[in-house]
């Protein structure tokens, strides 16, 4: 189709970019293009950060609104119309969206779409994009752990070919589910972790996408499914690192972060906020009125302090009035 030719020229350049890259640098064909593929990888997924943190964002949103969306379940049970429509209106106030945690994987469809394309062009022999029939030819000689870059498990006419895509299939399947199941037990609180539209929607999420994977990828070329194995290995490690340096309050990451910083002996936040508010609500912090001395002076000798009826605190001396010297300098 025409309207996706953009698209074909855009993966084929980076590709053949990379390749370009790593062949000057003496790399065999096979680790150039299998790189390239990876690269292609980190290209999109940085392009990607910007609807990641959306994505995070929203999902805060969500878990944080739980509590309303069971009030409304409550209220209104029994006629899910009703429900539909009030829990429609109470995303749209907080600007959130119940399906923003797919939002990476619909976004990255089209690159996968046309990566299936250039690689399908590549096993025909056929140029696409920006790729000619020289390079068409040296990348259906790559390989990747014995495999062509174009084969695939149906049709495979190598025990090879076919182990190499199972095992990529089972890794590409264990890595989706793994990530989302950390997602669900280590990074929601527990107000989220009851039965709720979003649990239902992440519980359906965390078996459909490895189900889906499984069964479509015995379809897909092993170049196709480098990508999205890399892809997901990019997700579970971003998804890592989130949750151990940002987790959602209340949920069991929180409370380990909370604990890690108890034994740097950092103050838990909570224990930070009691103890400023105690510091505010004590007199003797605070100056008794204008007069407080604003710096802290060294000690007095005794003598002047009691002649000044105050052990301790020097009294500074009282201006008088100009009749009082007059008279005291008449005696």
């Amino acid at each position: 189709m025409k309207i996706f030719e953009p698209l074909y020229d855009a993966v084929s350049w980076i590709i053949l970019t990379f390749h370009t890259g790593f062949d000057s640098l003496g790399l065999s064909p096979s680790w150039s293009w299998c790189l390239a593929i990876v690269c292609l990888v980190v290209v999109i997924r940085i392009l990607l950060i910007p609807l990641f943190v959306k994505q995070i964002k929203s999902m805060r949103a969500m878990q944080q609104l739980q509590p309303e969306i069971k009030k409304i379940q409550q209220r209104y049970k029994g006629d899910r119309e009703r429900t539909s429509q009030e829990l429609m209106k109470l995303y749209k106030e907080h600007n959130t969206n119940p399906l923003a945690s797919c939002f990476p994987i619909l976004a990255q469809a089209p690159i996968f779409f046309a990566l299936y394309r250039v690689l399908n062009s590549v096993s025909k022999e056929q140029a696409i994009g920006v790729l000619d029939l020289e390079d068409v030819r040296s990348a259906r000689d790559a390989v990747f752990l014995g495999a062509g870059l174009d084969d695939k498990f149906v049709g495979a006419d190598s025990l090879t070919v076919q182990i190499v895509t199972v095992i990529m299939i089972l890794a590409m399947s264990g890595s989706q589910f793994y990530t989302q199941r950390q997602l669900m037990t280590k990074n929601m609180p527990a107000s989220a972790m009851e039965a709720s539209p979003f649990m239902r929607q992440q519980k359906v999420m965390m078996y459909l996408f490895p189900i889906m994977f499984a069964v479509f990828g015995i379809n897909f070329p092993v170049g196709v499914l480098l990508y999205w194995l890399v892809s997901n290995f990019w997700s579970m490690g971003q998804q890592m690192y989130v949750i151990r340096r940002m987790p959602a309050v209340g949920s069991k990451a929180h409370d380990a972060m909370l604990k890690r910083q108890e034994k740097k002996g950092k103050k838990r936040p909570d224990e930070a906020v009691t103890s400023a508010s105690d510091d505010s609500d004590d007199p003797s912090s605070k100056p008794s009125g204008p007069s407080a001395p604003v710096r802290a002076r060294g000690p007095q000798p005794a003598k002047k302090a009691a002649a000044n009826g105050t052990p301790g605190v020097r009294q500074q001396p009282q201006r008088q009035p100009k009749s009082k010297r007059a008279g005291s300098k008449k005696r």
